[in-house]
């Protein structure tokens, strides 16, 4: 008897030794006669049991993990003999950490051979671009119009306005750039995409050349993701062998291509224009708008930029509809957002859900409260740059509207939790540093509010005319929101200023509640 066993070749995973249990599962097989083929998937997204190992059985995949070198043998012996393992936790799909989501741009993620373009097809894809083809540029425009699809870079700009802006503006020459510059704390959905399932994205970027009348496509990639550009680039030479990609795609009169660009990893290059800047060979600066990058973008020319989630979701709509899409979320928010749990948490992982769940839910039930045991006092949502809400805001829906007026945003879909020893004057003091850091330096109240930031946050730890600071410190945050020119400078003011109202104490400002109670 063969078995087939599935280990993610994920950077979470291998991170954890996933390449060694490969290693050693090949071994142990030899030694003991066992016939076996492995499989390297991406990952499901339960980092907590990683390296996952998976069995495939006429029940269903049976998992087993966390998984150590040392674990090898005798899960190799428990999978051949059917016998009990307390490493086993049973058949996958049916751990409800996977049953309670409604998996669509992740659906493949774990499941195929990311290299492998067979076992893509195998999975229902290419379906979305075979009906773009059918259908045409306009229809598929208003496809992903009506679906309702925002941008999951954070902005939630709605995707099909941004290609119908490109598609009508007359050039020779357009261009789709991928922006997989992820660089939000706690983040790891395109990454764990491009690994697990980069047909999905090249699919995506294609349909999306042949909407606007784009001829190529940049994916901008970070540094720090050499597997997934590896796996990347690997995707993409299949895909031109297969005539998915090139010359007169699957058959079509329309050509595109795409290529894989490395950013050096700085923060700011996340921000759409800096990305042009630095995909032309600038030092990453952001660009006054207007011109939008949709009328003069990369090298001057009409640019299609999206996220890795945006283009991945893509097929999925051509391939079902706008309507099957849309009728997932609430209210404007449409589909399925997929967030992604870290920090202080027992379950941490990739959790794709529709639009409604609320924060309560993500943060103790999902995500199981802390790893530490101590009860959760915050979670960032959004990145380095989103604001922090504590356990009175855990009723809020996750939704693009609903965060906005509790002034914080759901950015990239990063919850990072944090536990009560935590405190929250540093971490208002961390947010101006690392915008100091990271300002490309262009506009003067990112450049200098943000070190004029951590001056003051650190004078008002120290007890130096706390009072007269903590109102510098909000007047600061004024500029800094209305003034700076990108995001970057824009958004700090979230994560410091949820602090102060949310968290006054660890700045030593006497709560409303017990001024009330005095």
């Amino acid at each position: 008897m063969s078995l087939r066993i599935y280990i993610p070749a994920d950077a979470a995973a291998v991170a954890l030794d996933a390449d060694s249990v490969a290693t050693a599962l090949q071994a142990a097989a030899a030694r003991e006669g066992i016939e076996i083929e492995i499989t390297r998937t991406g990952s499901r997204g339960l980092h907590w049991l990683e390296p996952l190992l998976e069995v495939a059985t006429a029940k269903g995949r049976i998992g087993y993990g966390p998984v150590g070198v040392s674990d090898v043998a005798s899960v190799l012996a428990a999978a051949r003999d059917d016998s009990a393992h307390p490493l086993c936790v049973g058949v996958v799909d049916d751990l409800p950490f996977l049953k309670r989501q409604t998996r669509l741009t992740f659906a493949r993620c774990g499941i195929v051979d990311p290299r492998s373009l067979d076992d893509y097809a195998a999975h229902d894809g290419y379906k979305g671009l075979a009906r773009a083809l059918e259908i045409g540029s306009t229809a598929t425009i208003a496809a992903v119009t009506a679906s309702g699809l925002r941008g999951r870079g954070g902005a939630g700009f709605p995707t099909g306005i941004k290609w119908d802006t490109v598609a009508k503006t007359d050039a020779s020459q357009k261009y789709i750039v991928c922006n997989a510059d992820e660089g939000d704390s706690g983040t790891f959905a395109d990454r764990m995409i491009m690994e697990g399932d980069p047909f999905v994205l090249i699919e995506g970027m294609t349909i999306a050349g042949i909407a606007t009348g784009a001829t190529l496509g940049y994916i901008y990639v970070r540094s720090e993701y050499p597997h997934a550009i590896a796996t990347l680039n690997a995707a993409l030479v299949a895909a031109r062998r297969a005539n998915r990609l090139g010359r007169n795609v699957m058959g079509s009169p329309h050509h595109f291509d795409i290529e894989v660009r490395m950013g050096a990893g700085a923060y700011v290059c996340g921000e759409e224009t800096a990305l042009l800047d630095s995909l032309e060979g600038k030092r990453g600066t952001v660009r006054a708008k207007p011109p939008l990058p949709a009328h003069k973008g990369l090298f001057g020319c009409p640019t299609v930029i999206n996220n890795v989630l945006s283009l991945a979701t893509v097929p999925l709509i051509l391939d079902k509809g706008a309507e099957f899409y849309r009728d997932c979320g609430m209210g404007r928010s449409r589909g399925t957002m997929p967030i992604q749990l870290a920090g202080n948490v027992r379950h941490s992982g990739l959790f794709e859900v529709a639009f409604g769940i609320t924060l309560g839910e993500l943060v103790d039930e999902i995500g199981g409260g802390t790893m530490s045991g101590r009860p959760v006092r915050a979670v960032q949502v959004g990145g380095p740059l989103g604001a922090y809400f504590p356990r009175e805001l855990f009723d809020t829906p996750f939704d693009y509207e609903a965060f906005a007026a509790r002034d914080g945003l759901i950015g990239h879909g990063g919850i990072v939790v944090f536990d009560d020893t935590v405190d929250m004057a540093k971490q208002a003091r961390f947010a101006m540093e690392f915008c100091a850091v990271e300002s490309c330096g262009k506009c003067t109240p990112c450049r200098v509010g943000s070190t004029r930031g951590v001056d003051v946050i650190d004078r008002i730890i120290r007890d130096e005319s706390r009072v007269a600071n903590i109102e510098l410190l909000k007047d600061l945050c004024n500029t800094l929101k209305f003034g700076s020119l990108c995001a970057l400078g824009g958004l700090t003011p979230y994560p410091v200023m949820s602090a102060i109202t949310h968290f006054p104490e660890d700045f030593g400002i006497t709560p409303p509640s017990r001024q009330a109670a005095e």
